[in-house]
Order: structure tokens, then sequence, then C-alpha cells
């Protein structure tokens, strides 16, 4: 049974990322009020749960804390404890999160999915609040999902639920990290974007040349110079952004006929691009749309929170 937190105390948020592990002190409205980080340990597991205790500890020193939410990019179990699959931290998978962390703190803990943090955060207190159903894609490296209803964060039968980015969209296609093949996730993240922009410089080098120009003399290409290159207009920067706008936007399309959303929230690093993605992906749904012209499209709008998402949402929901 879990135990109501009362709304004017503090929690602390722990989010935890395949580098970086980000810990902040939030209250009531939303507002993070101290907050600090540390580097994921490569060897994951027990030496990344005694990071965790650390980071809390330093916070417990000067904070009265009454619960402890983590978010993770992972598969967590239905009781918000276990941690089902996880693929890019090492040593996680079947490790209960929560009784580790329990041992060391006699406080209310829970575990939650990076991006259903990240939905919730946005829902509570960003740009998704008071919209029903509202549905969200964060967008980074890979591509997660989030979904409330009715005022209530849908995890499904056995806490994988909204996982939106593993929704199948050529059979026999890129193989994801999952264990599938042709998830959206291979065609509409952060690493589509980078692949396409590398084919795009394959076949004209002359533009590539043009491309690089934006990189500071590096030969590597990242989403901040693409995104830096697109807002002047650059070519092959335009389209990559476009083609996994004409990705993303098909999925919308498709979720739309499935879940019927007020709106869906775009969160990630693409959203540092603005309208110039933002305004692609509406015009593919609406291309792709079923039923075209019979019912209202959902809004597309850009979240408000960018990497404390997470943090702030995993500190609410453990408010209970």
């Amino acid at each position: 049974m879990s135990v109501k937190i009362p709304s004017s105390v503090l929690t602390i948020g722990v989010d935890i990322g395949g580098t970086k592990v980000s810990a902040g002190v939030v209250d009531s409205s939303g507002n993070i009020i101290a907050s600090d980080r540390r580097s994921t340990p490569l060897a994951g597991g027990t030496e990344l749960i005694a990071t965790i205790i650390d980071l809390i500890k330093s916070f417990q020193s000067r904070y009265e804390l009454a619960g402890i939410g983590i978010s993770v990019a992972a598969l967590i179990s239905s009781d918000q404890g276990t941690i089902v699959g996880a693929p890019n931290i090492a040593n996680l998978n079947q490790l209960n999160f929560v009784s580790e962390i329990k041992k060391y703190f006699n406080i209310p803990v829970i575990a939650e999915n990076d991006a259903n943090a990240a939905m919730w955060a946005e829902y509570k207190y960003g740009n998704a609040k008071n919209l029903n159903p509202v549905m969200f894609f964060i967008i980074g490296t890979g591509m997660g999902g989030g979904l409330v209803i009715d005022g209530k964060l849908f995890r499904g039968a056995n806490g994988i639920g909204a996982e939106f980015g593993h929704m199948i969209v050529q059979p026999n296609g890129i193989k994801c990290g999952c264990g599938a093949y042709g998830c959206i996730e291979q065609y509409a993240s952060g690493s589509a974007l980078m692949r396409y922009a590398s084919e795009e410089m394959e076949l004209d080098p002359t533009k590539a040349k043009e491309l690089l120009k934006f990189s500071d003399g590096q030969d590597e290409l990242s989403g901040a110079i693409l995104t830096m290159a697109a807002k002047q207009g650059n070519e092959i920067a335009l389209r990559a952004f476009n083609k996994q706008a004409d990705w993303l936007g098909s999925a919308c399309a498709s979720y739309t006929l499935l879940l019927d959303p007020q709106a869906i929230v775009i969160g990630g690093g693409v959203v540092d691009a603005g309208e110039l993605f933002l305004n692609p992906v509406r015009q593919a749904m609406e291309k792709y749309m079923p039923f075209a012209g019979t019912h209202l499209l959902p809004k597309i709008i850009a979240a408000k929170f960018g990497n404390d998402a997470g943090l702030i949402g995993a500190a609410d929901l453990v408010r209970g």
C-alpha cells in the first residue's frame, strides 16, 4: 500500500541516463531547489545504486525529504520496483531498485520509466497541463513515450504500456535495440536524424563541406550542429530534419486513430529546432492521417522541460 505524501513537503527526483545521474530536490510546484549530478558508473548495477545513495545522502544532510522518485531509461515492472529491461545501462536487468534503496532510507521510493516520468512532469507542470488524453514522444538517441488518460499515467497491465518508440513501421527493417526490426525509433529518433544527414553527405560531397563549416573544423556532426545549420538554411540539414519529421508525423497519425489524444507533446533535443521541425511533423501527420478531414487533429506542441523533466516527474510521482 503506497503512502500519501503531503503536498507541502520536499521530495527528491533522480534521473538515470547512460552517461550521467542527475538528482534534484523538488517542491510541490515542480521547482528544483537544489541539484547535482554524477557520472553513470560503467559497471552499472550495484555501483550505480551506490552512486544514487551517495547523491541522496548529500541532499538529506541539508533538506528534510519525504520521498525518492527514480527515473530510469528502462522497462519497469508494474509494481514500480524491478527493472525488467535496460538496454543502455549495464547490470540492471531484474534488479529491484526500490528494495535496494529502501535499505538505506526509511521513506517511500518508486522507480519509473524516464519517458513516463517526463510525461508526468509536462502534464503536472508543463505544456501538457489540463490536456486529456495527452501523448508524449521524447526523442534523444532513442525514442521514448508516455501517455496520460483522465489524469492518470498509463502503464498497462505489466508496466510496458505507452512504449511508442517501438511500433513496427518497417517489417524486416533496421534492427532496434529492443531486439525487434523496423521500430519507429530507428526512423524518427536522434540517431536516425544523424544517419539521414550522413547519407545525404555521401551523396553530395560539395554540400557536405558546406555543412561541416558549422562544426568548427570537426569532422563529426551532432544534433546541435544540424539544428544550427538547418536554422541557417543548410540543405542537407533541412532534408535530414524533414525526413525525420515525416516519419514522426506518420507515427502521430497512426497513434491518433488508437488514442485520439488532445495533444502530442514532443520533447528531447529536436525541440531546439522549434517550428522548423514541429511544423513538418504537423504536415506529415495530416498527410498520413486516416479518415482525413473527418475529425479534429491533435495539437503538436513542444515540451516545456528539457533534461530535468525526468527527475521532476519522478519526484512528483512518489507523492502518490
